[in-house]
């Protein structure tokens, strides 16, 4: 059976990736896809290794049903860029940081989130972590909107595989 394999990257590994990998974990499993498709999430930084998610981003998260209690927070590895068929920085800032580690043979897995939803109003997904509660939403709302294009784009990559 064909793998697929994701890894969700923000700078600390606490708010914006944990909620995508919860979010899409969530959509994975509702497609039946769950023995198909690995997930999980890092950080270009080390400062919160081993962490819990932000208790908001839980919060919110809980809310419209996605539990990420159970996720850690975790630092980005040489070994992911070979490991991962795909790299999703949340922003152009985490992207470039993973481009520059990048060893030059996986390049092409190293893309923005937000690139699987053309629709979505801005290119990136905004860091919440010194904003509002509403700032917590508006990282829901586009990384369910992303979710949606990039389980597409994997079930084509699957089908293809087969």
């Amino acid at each position: 059976m064909s793998e697929f394999s994701v890894l969700f990257v923000c700078m600390g590994n606490i708010c914006r990736s944990p909620t995508a990998e919860g979010v899409f974990r969530a959509r994975v499993r509702e497609a039946g896809l769950e023995k198909q498709v690995r997930i999980d999430s890092a950080g270009t930084h080390a400062f919160h290794v081993g962490s819990a998610p932000d208790r908001r981003s839980q919060r919110h998260a809980l809310e419209r049903g996605y539990d990420l209690s159970g996720l850690r927070a975790r630092a980005v590895e040489d070994a992911d860029f070979s490991r991962f068929d795909l790299l999703l920085a949340m922003d152009w800032d985490n992207l470039a940081l993973l481009e520059q580690r990048c060893p030059p043979q996986f390049a092409s897995r190293c893309r923005l989130f937000l690139s699987f939803a053309p629709q979505a109003p801005v290119a990136a997904v905004p860091d919440p972590y010194y904003g509002t509660e509403r700032d917590f939403e508006r990282v829901l709302d586009l990384v369910e909107q992303a979710s949606a294009g990039l389980l597409a784009f994997i079930e084509k990559q699957l089908a293809q595989r087969a």
